[in-house]
């Protein structure tokens, strides 16, 4: 078992209750999922910074961060990438700003890993510069 797996496993023996994500995902609260595959599923922000701002989100919960996604399994990030460049293909014309916060401090408030796809952004209004 490598650290990765390790580190995955103790987390999930101390997780108590499902993310928000995967309450949506399993319709026991409500959110418009826009793109579903076996591995990886889409959702509109609640709180939009940008008229596109969606949510890129692997149905596992094994990964807290990007960082520890990238080291356990870099396909499941390539799917990721490969669904917002879908979402923001059918909403934006393909051009988009892919963010993803790693840690509090950084923003991130769930920790179960997810990608912001926002597009449509003016210029004027670039998050987070």
């Amino acid at each position: 078992m490598t650290d990765v797996d390790a580190a995955a496993l103790t987390r999930l023996g101390t997780m108590t209750e499902p993310s928000i994500f995967t309450r949506i995902l399993n319709g026991e609260i409500p959110g418009e999922i826009l793109a579903r595959t076996d591995r990886v599923f889409a959702i509109r922000d609640i709180n939009p910074q940008a008229p596109v701002h969606v949510l890129v989100i692997p149905v596992t919960e094994q990964y807290r961060d990007v960082t520890e996604l990238a080291a356990g399994d870099p396909g499941l990030l390539a799917e990721m990438v490969a669904m917002a460049k879908q979402i923001a293909t059918e909403h934006a014309d393909g051009e988009y700003r892919l963010i993803f916060n790693n840690g509090a401090r950084a923003g991130q408030s769930v920790f179960h890993v997810h990608a912001h796809v926002l597009a449509n952004i003016e210029e004027s209004r670039l998050v987070g510069f």
